[in-house]
């Protein structure tokens, strides 16, 4: 039976995550040689390219791209193990910038889970628009930066996972009886509040701005109180609400790409322990 070279997955995503064989040399400490042939090994061992030379670009086959998530869950995985019968010292501190949604619904577990597992590494998290997060001015302050993309691409460095966009609203509202649809969504320059306005227009369909909040707990509340509705990535939905699905009212809003971008890869060793946390969790 062959086995893969957890060196070999880990050298693949750095090159993958970097996107250049000499620069993720210098990451993961080997010579630019070496990580080429773990890179020729691992492709023969597997019978295909991970990667193509395209316009001196280095950029993953499509089975690289198959590759990618399960390397990542295999490295998650054996990390895991490793770490439930020896606990490494790790020290520093971490600036993580994301979406306001992301911190209150998918990252506090994720957040609390590394933190119980490396107490000694001080954790500050700042929430704000992706366009705000990536922006020249804020993106220096944070080592490692969760974002959203309007438009999804399998080429794009630091992707994690591709959502849908959906119409989400409380359990007792109806967007039928209504000629304005009521939107309550966060402030210009939001994706979600952009993708709704281009598809609801694409339909001709009328609609009214009703609340603007920028943190997706004045959103939730908002919604509750039976304002209107808004547009979440899927997989962010509290539970208290519920996808407006089938509704021939609503037009479909498309998928977003979700990123992590940053120092990680080339930061300190907690960003980085930090950033594998992330990336396995929500691929």
């Amino acid at each position: 039976m062959r086995n893969i070279s957890m060196d070999a997955l880990r050298t693949f995503v750095a090159v993958y995550d970097i996107g250049s064989v000499t620069v993720a040399a210098d990451q993961i400490g080997r010579s630019q040689p070496a990580t080429s042939l773990q890179i020729k090994k691992l492709e023969e061992l597997l019978g295909t390219a991970l990667f193509l030379r395209i316009k001196k670009r280095l950029v993953p086959s499509d089975d690289g791209l198959k590759l990618y998530q399960k390397a990542r869950q295999i490295i998650a995985l054996n990390d895991d193990i490793l770490l439930d019968f020896h606990q490494p010292t790790l020290e520093g501190s971490v600036c993580l910038g994301i979406p306001s949604e992301f911190a209150i619904t998918l990252l506090p577990e994720i957040l609390g889970r590394f933190s119980t597992a490396y107490p000694h590494v001080a954790l500050e998290i700042v929430s704000d628009l992706s366009r705000n997060l990536l922006s020249a001015e804020q993106s220096r302050r944070y080592d490692l930066t969760l974002s959203l993309h309007n438009r999804p691409s399998k080429r794009r460095k630091g992707v994690i996972k591709s959502d849908q966009l959906v119409w989400v609203g409380s359990s007792q509202h109806q967007t039928e009886r209504q000629a304005e649809l009521p939107l309550v969504l966060a402030q210009e320059g939001c994706i979600y509040r952009q993708r709704a306005a281009q598809r609801l227009g694409k339909i001709q369909r009328p609609w009214r701005l009703v609340h603007t909040n920028p943190d997706l707990s004045g959103i939730q509340s908002a919604i509750e109180a039976g304002l209107g509705i808004t547009v979440l990535a899927k997989s962010t939905v509290p539970k208290n609400l519920k996808i407006l699905a089938n509704n021939k009212q609503l037009p479909a809003l498309g998928p977003i790409d979700i990123c992590l971008t940053g120092g990680y890869g080339k930061g300190s060793d907690a960003s980085e322990r930090l950033g594998d946390y992330i990336k396995s969790s929500l691929a």
